[in-house]
């Protein structure tokens, strides 16, 4: 499964928030702005961090989806 962070983009333009206060609120590096910005995994440290600063729930920031490469009937 990959991770999209769509909806926390959608929720801060929402909220007139940049990644620059974000990164300070929640209190983490460029790096994870980095990260958020390429789909890429985050900890759930900074998922945590991420949702208090926004204070919002995970479902409200990210979304799984399936990998082009992930073949398959779909059970799991």
């Amino acid at each position: 499964m990959a991770v999209k962070y769509n909806k926390l983009f959608k929720l801060m333009i929402d909220r007139k928030m940049s990644t620059s206060e974000l990164r300070k609120q929640a209190g983490f590096s460029a790096n994870i702005i980095t990260k958020l910005k390429r789909d890429e995994y985050l900890s759930l440290d900074s998922v945590e961090k991420i949702c208090r600063a926004m204070n919002c729930g995970v479902d409200e920031i990210l979304k799984f989806v399936p990998d082009n490469n992930e073949g398959g009937n779909g059970n799991r």
